[in-house]
């Protein structure tokens, strides 16, 4: 038998980031209520903005602010990324990886799994998280919203697959928000929900969620149990 026929068919974890693999809801919050200021809208209520947590960027402002017209989202959501940039600049961004989330890491790189994160933050954003935690390396595709468009649309899993040469059958999408398992269900592939995101888990459950996990060391699991269905 030639090592082709022997070769395991490729196999795709697709990470969230903000709320999944790192908490980043503290620097979120700072840099909108900021953003908020230099428009003189008051300040951003925290729940509201922990649930747009996964969105692009301006669809998030423009839902958090639907009175305002489209240019005015627009300008907002330049304040916020002005925002957060000052803040990594001052070495004030706090966006510590999830208790268990590298040692799954490490048990699906063990067992030949390919990781990639599909995120609503930007390219920059996503490079500097990965960086600082060193993790870069880990990951074969980089999905981000700046490049296309965002979730709940399945544009993002389609180009991991399209990069990476996996298939929809084989791949599983792991996320904290309704967005990411509805992202999961239009691209026809699975997901398992994390319960210490910014969403709830009945909410996951609600979405489609496959699978629910509510702690970092058990999504290598669910991951390889639905990979082995």
């Amino acid at each position: 038998m030639s090592s082709s026929e022997n070769a395991r068919p490729l196999r795709l974890a697709l990470f969230d980031c903000d709320g999944t693999l790192v908490d980043s809801q503290f620097a979120i919050i700072d840099a909108m209520t900021t953003a908020w200021a230099a428009h003189g809208l008051g300040e951003p209520d925290p729940l509201e903005v922990r649930r747009m947590v996964g969105l692009p960027l301006v669809q998030a402002v423009s839902q958090l602010l639907p009175h305002l017209d489209t240019d005015r989202h627009v300008a907002v959501a330049e304040s916020y990324k002005d925002a957060f940039a000052v803040l990594r600049h001052r070495g004030d961004l706090h966006e510590p990886l999830f208790p268990g989330l590298r040692d799954t890491l490490d048990a699906l790189e063990a067992e030949g799994v390919l990781l990639g994160v599909a995120t609503g933050k930007s390219r920059r954003g996503l490079d500097a998280v990965l960086a600082h935690h060193g993790l870069t390396e880990r990951f074969v595709t980089l999905q981000t919203s700046d490049i296309g468009p965002g979730k709940p649309h399945p544009d993002m899993v389609y180009r991991a697959l399209a990069e990476t040469g996996v298939e929809a059958a084989r791949t599983v999408v792991i996320g904290d928000t309704t967005y990411d398992i509805q992202m999961a269900r239009n691209a026809r592939v699975a997901s398992v929900g994390v319960s210490w995101g910014y969403h709830a888990v009945a909410e996951l459950e609600g979405a489609g969620a496959d699978r629910i996990v509510h702690r970092g060391r058990e999504v290598a699991g669910a991951v390889l149990d639905l990979l082995h269905r």
